[in-house]
């Protein structure tokens, strides 16, 4: 980037062939490049969107209608459209779902922003209407939420078949939706009159095999591994569980020693006394009543035979995140030295067993009382199919989380982005000046939901639009879409519901990323960095 001194020389600020864009010319790009982003998902949106495929520089495919997937496989370069990207992360790790929603709806604000911009709106003024309606936004989202709580299994099954609505496992919702309330509620904790629910506890474990319908809970965990030895029992009822930290090994020293043996019979003393050290500590698992040992580290061979030979089955090497789920799974505590295992620290289960499926063999271990960490095991035709159920199933699980900790649902299909919508027209007129207008600009931005859940399903959105209005007019606050008979009707008489966190973050993060970008007027590039955001081309028609 140069400029002219008044001796007409070139001062060289930054270095050579750096770009830059300045003014609305900078800004106009941000947002094409946002719209974009927004537009690649558009058509994802709702229980009749269409899924893409997703093919990586290694050949591996992606198939999914996931909003925050798709734009993490997509190699976005342009610094606004990478925003909307981390829109979607953000979605996706705060509350799990409403990826798309709050992509398209951050595309939407910035596309209505460019209207005003070409009227010489000043973007300072459009980030305040955009503030202040986000924030009426916020308000009408509360004033629609309904109360649920954690013993109302039926209302948190339909949040999470809503939440499963729109993706690729249709065929599988209610299993699914009922395996992700039931583990929620396994693992949900009350401190101090509060309900948390920590998802990080249900661990996922995907084989593919058999069909979605034979997904299973398991209360307890399951491990990818496989019994320590051939001589060992590969099922034990009624499990003593032991959790060691420690290696069942002898220790080497730390620094170098030197052993003279001279005569065989010291070579012998040497080895029966090594074979004395493994027996104690194999001893010692088995006096304390435990019958299945789970290790973090490793177990020399001879400890492994003299633990075969008295019963216990053992499992090396466990990770240290399965050690902490399985503590708090079997209510046994994680031990760091052989000597101090106690009857007390030992956990408890059923049944502990190996189970081959296909190649591979997983450790079970099953019905634990009341376990606070379990697994969910996902089986399905292909590995496309079971990837897939994973991420509806990761939806399904945040989505009854939030309803679970937060005890507040709206409803779904359009119904708040409707209400919020007319609310903010009415709020406009009361604010008045230029910020009316970008006010008004929101209330159309957030209309584009429901006319794309619309659009999507093969309906009229025009139509569809009309008659919502209509219906938000004579004040019928939870009427949204019926996309499967293109009829307004009430989302609570349809069980079509979502958590209040899930909105709330998407008005958030939408209208904050929206704001952000409306306020850059200047992008400055690195060599090697293009300007222009590229549309993906689309291939010339042949003629043979």
């Amino acid at each position: 980037m140069a400029a002219m001194s008044s001796g007409n020389i070139p001062i060289l600020v930054l270095k050579e062939g750096t770009g830059r864009t300045t003014g609305k010319e900078a800004q106009k790009n941000n947002i094409m490049a946002a719209k974009i982003v927004a537009e690649t998902v558009k058509t994802t949106l709702g229980p009749r969107g269409m899924d893409k495929m997703l093919v990586s520089s290694l050949g591996d495919v992606t198939i999914t209608n996931d909003g925050a997937t798709i734009l993490k496989e997509l190699d976005v370069q342009h610094p606004a459209a990478k925003m909307l990207v981390e829109v979607a992360k953000t979605q996706d790790n705060e509350v799990g779902d409403g990826t798309t929603t709050s992509v398209i709806l951050a595309g939407e604000l910035l596309s209505k922003a460019e209207n005003l911009l070409d009227q010489n709106v000043h973007p300072t003024v459009i980030i305040d209407g955009y503030k202040k309606a986000g924030d009426k936004a916020q308000e009408t989202v509360n004033q629609m939420a309904l109360s649920v709580n954690i013993k109302d299994e039926k209302q948190l099954l339909n949040v999470a078949l809503t939440s499963m609505g729109s993706k690729g496992i249709t065929g599988a919702k209610e299993h699914f939706a009922k395996l992700a309330v039931e583990a929620v509620k396994q693992v949900a904790e009350d401190a101090n009159g509060k309900i948390k629910a920590d998802i990080d506890l249900i661990k996922i474990v995907k084989k593919h095999g058999k069909s979605l319908e034979d997904t299973e809970l398991v209360k307890g965990m399951v491990l990818d591994k496989e019994v320590a030895s051939s001589q060992m029992p590969k099922r034990v009822e009624k499990a003593k569980i032991a959790l060691l930290n420690a290696k069942l090994e002898i220790e080497k020293t730390e620094f170098d020693a030197k052993i003279n043996i001279e005569r065989p019979d010291q070579m012998k003393l040497f080895l029966d006394e090594e074979e004395r050290m493994l027996k104690e500590m194999a001893d010692q698992v088995s006096k304390v009543g435990a019958n299945v040992l789970l290790c973090e580290k490793g177990i020399d061979d001879m400890a492994l035979h003299f633990l075969a030979k008295a019963g216990v089955l053992a499992v090396k090497s466990v990770s240290s995140s399965d050690m902490e789920k399985l503590a708090r799974a079997t209510g046994g505590k994680i031990i760091a030295s052989v000597k101090d295992l106690t009857p007390e620290a030992l956990g408890e289960a059923k049944l502990v067993e190996e189970v081959k499926i296909g190649d591979d063999k997983l450790l079970y271990v099953r019905e634990c009382k009341n376990p606070k960490a379990v697994t969910i095991v996902i089986r399905g035709g292909s590995e496309h199919v079971v990837a897939e159920a994973e991420r509806s199933l990761h939806d399904a699980l945040c989505v009854v989380r939030n309803a679970v900790e937060d005890g507040k649902i709206v409803p779904g299909g359009g119904a708040p982005e409707a209400e919020i919508a007319r609310q903010l027209r009415s709020y406009a007129v009361k604010v008045g000046g230029r910020e009316q207008l970008a006010i008004e600009a929101y209330a159309d931005a957030v209309e584009t939901i429901p006319m794309m859940l619309a659009e999507n399903s093969g309906l009229d959105p025009i139509d569809i639009i009309v008659s919502l209005r209509a219906e938000h007019e004579r004040n019928q606050p939870y009427c949204g879409i019926d996309v499967f008979t293109g009829k307004v009707k009430n989302m609570l008489d349809l069980n079509i519901v979502e958590p209040v966190r899930v909105k709330q973050q998407v008005i958030k993060s939408a209208t904050e990323a929206a704001n952000m970008i409306l306020k850059i007027d200047d992008l400055i590039a690195a060599k090697g960095m293009d300007k222009e955001p590229k549309a993906p081309k689309t291939p010339e028609p042949s003629y043979d």
